[in-house]
């Protein structure tokens, strides 16, 4: 027999602890790797996620394209773009499938966003999630925390489809979420239908709260001390779930967006999910960083003080009625992100464009 690989700090705490790990990459030997290694019990895509596959694993997904062409004779790059963001779903969905069976699908899923060009659009929304939601058993399905995304997220709950509410920096996104799912699972209830097997999350995107205020700061002119932008989405994150646990919400939190090691190791001992991409775990697990319960640790009070006083986007995160729904869409990380991801799609469809139409 071989010789026992060493225990690492992400297995640690999986074992030893209520937070669980998803890994951020579609990857399937990457998410192999988390699973056998670190215990991971979920994986997620977005469109950033899939380039970044689709340039790892170049040789593989640049001739998978040229077949989905030959397949689908009267498909446009769009449609191909989309089919082959399923097919890497479904390639790492598989390997979760024993999760799943072992958690009665409360765990154990990929996550599949909707198209972000969608934001605006609740009943697009829900009809992609329904379409995600058929192609595997262990499939969730993100939706944007926009002013239509609430809406959505409700209306998909109710249609029996386990949600990942994205692109959501702030307590009172994640309270919207909550109670969205919380209205689409009573609904649910009430007509009989089965909830015991939905696994809702709602991300918290830390890093990208953090990213933000920075850029904030810097067009003001604001300063701060060095070391207090890195705690906005903690401190977020923290309140979020002390207001989870308080109110019995049934879905748990996720931290994403990963940028150092507190979006991790503060979160440690939460009923919670983390979500680092592969090599932020490989990072986790070389650190001396101790694997021991933070959760319910508060953010120094100097910290959250600071943050408070001088960041007005800080407040709009932070206080649970610092934004309002219609005001979701207009806050400087949700444009951001938004622009992004929908520059990720553009990205993918183009790279399939190259394949249909080669020079």
């Amino acid at each position: 027999m071989g010789a026992t690989l060493p225990e690492t700090r992400l297995h640690l705490m999986t074992r030893t602890t209520p937070t669980a790990l998803w890994n951020d990459s579609c990857s399937a030997e990457e998410l192999r790797l988390s699973i056998d290694q670190n215990g991971a019990t979920g994986a997620t895509c977005n469109p950033v996620i899939v380039l970044y596959v689709l340039k790892k694993e170049a040789s593989r997904w640049t001739e998978r394209i040229g077949q989905l062409v030959r397949e689908r004779p009267s498909a446009g790059d769009r449609e191909i773009a989309w089919a082959l963001v399923e097919e890497m779903s479904l390639r790492a969905a598989e390997l979760l499938v024993p999760t799943f069976a072992r958690h009665n699908g409360t765990s154990g899923r990929l996550s599949i966003q909707t198209d972000p060009s969608l934001y605006r659009d609740s009943r697009a929304m829900v009809g992609q999630a329904l379409r995600f939601h058929a192609l595997a058993p262990n499939m969730i399905v993100k939706i944007p925390a926009t002013s239509a995304g609430i809406q959505a997220i409700e209306e998909a709950t109710y249609r029996g489809v386990s949600i990942n509410a994205t692109v959501s920096f702030t307590v009172p996104q994640a309270i919207a979420v909550a109670e969205a799912v919380e209205r689409g699972l009573e609904r649910r209830h009430r007509e009989e239908q089965d909830i015991t097997r939905m696994g809702p999350v709602c991300t918290l995107m830390v890093g990208r709260l953090d990213d933000w205020l920075k850029l904030d700061a810097e067009k003001r002119n604001i300063i701060t001390n060095p070391e207090v932008l890195d705690w906005a989405g903690v401190a977020v994150m923290k309140k979020a779930y002390r207001i989870y646990r308080e109110r019995g919400y049934r879905l748990r939190l996720l931290s994403a967006a990963f940028r150092h090691h507190r979006h991790w190791s503060e979160f440690i001992g939460g009923d919670v999910v983390i979500s680092p991409p592969y090599l932020w775990q490989e990072r986790y697990n070389a650190s001396d960083v101790e694997v021991k319960a933070r959760m319910e640790e508060p953010v120094p009070d100097t910290i959250r003080d600071e943050l408070y006083s001088k960041l007005e986007d800080f407040r709009h995160a932070y206080d649970e009625n610092g934004l309002t729904p219609s005001g979701f869409d207009s806050y400087g990380a949700t444009r951001k992100t938004l622009r992004q991801f929908c520059a990720a799609v553009d990205e993918l469809v183009v790279r399939v464009r190259n394949v249909m139409l080669p020079e």
